[in-house]
């Protein structure tokens, strides 16, 4: 073969070559350019449509798979902001609407007091003293109403100081003193005689504590027992409010911190609940930097534990 040849042959099998690898790439760059068009199309159903899907691409390029699982992770981020404002809008109705049923109930009974001591003024002294207490009940609404809007906007400013927490139980206990006696219950106090201190505001705990205890008393009635109990562990002092009434399901136990969250008889109890309270207690010990949670076995135990900051000398 002669040198011309050779020479020929080696230009058609480059050239062969060349065309191969221009194919490949514009297969290559078609293909992409398809996918990225279906990846966009989807994408605008998604948030045309306002759904929860996902993009799905089957690909084996690694950098369309991974566009796509970054777009993944940006829409489920935005689905849980839609679903969590849901949530909320449907937590604030309801609060609005409890909050207008039990602001309305004891303003009633005043106003038909008032009649009374219109029409019969022999009774005055004795309406006036129920009057009272039922004004007495629509301030403290009020005011927990405020207080949880002031802690959800980051607008209450807590002065943390170093608080002996054992002491502070013992205060909230002789609190309930009369008011277990006279309902029977069994009161299991076991707290330290030394004290044990923690990073703390005293008017915060003393709210948490008389949240805790009061709604251990209403739905724990049945059981007729309340414990208390301060322990350390793991370098915390846990706080422990537990009763042996009906308990609260597994399948409410997430929500039970939720606004306006009741059991259904909580309305019927000596100490009424308005769903305000747990969600104060809760915030507050997130404001000190601890937390509160929840354990309960229906018609055997409930326990809520405070995990407070142990102060460090």
């Amino acid at each position: 073969m002669s040198a011309e040849a050779v020479i020929f042959l080696l230009a058609a099998v480059i050239f062969v070559l060349l065309a191969l690898v221009a194919c490949q790439q514009f297969a290559f760059r078609t293909g992409t350019q398809k996918k990225l068009r279906e990846i966009s199309e989807k994408l605008k159903e998604i948030l045309d449509e306002n759904t929860d899907e996902k993009v799905m691409v089957f690909t084996g390029d690694k950098t369309l798979a991974d566009l796509a699982a970054q777009i993944n992770r940006l829409l489920e981020n935005s689905q849980k902001v839609r679903a969590d404002f849901r949530r909320s809008q449907i937590a604030s109705r309801k609060m609005l609407s409890n909050i207008s049923h039990d602001i309305k109930t004891p303003m009633t009974v005043i106003l038909g007091y008032l009649e009374i001591i219109r029409l019969q003024k022999s009774a005055e002294k004795e309406m006036l003293g129920k009057v009272e207490r039922k004004a007495q009940q629509v301030m403290a609404l009020i005011d927990q109403f405020f207080t949880l809007a002031k802690l959800e906007a980051g607008d209450m400013d807590l002065d943390i100081s170093q608080i002996d927490i054992c002491q502070t139980c013992r205060e909230n206990a002789l609190d309930f003193y009369e008011l277990l006696t006279a309902q029977e219950f069994q009161a299991d106090i076991r707290i330290p005689e030394k004290p044990l201190y923690v990073y703390g505001n005293r008017d915060a705990l003393q709210r948490i504590l008389f949240n805790l205890i009061s709604n251990a008393i209403r739905y724990g009635s049945a059981g007729k027992y309340l414990g208390l109990r301060v322990r350390e562990a793991g370098g915390k002092i846990l706080v422990e409010v537990t009763d042996h009434g009906k308990g609260i399901d597994k399948t409410l136990a997430k929500t039970v911190f939720d606004r306006l969250f009741t059991m259904e008889d909580s309305r019927s109890k000596k100490i009424q609940g308005n769903g305000l309270g747990l969600t104060i207690a809760q915030n507050l010990a997130r404001q000190l930097g601890g937390d509160i949670t929840l354990e309960s076995e229906p018609h055997q135990k409930t326990v809520f534990t405070v995990t407070l900051r142990k102060f460090n000398y």
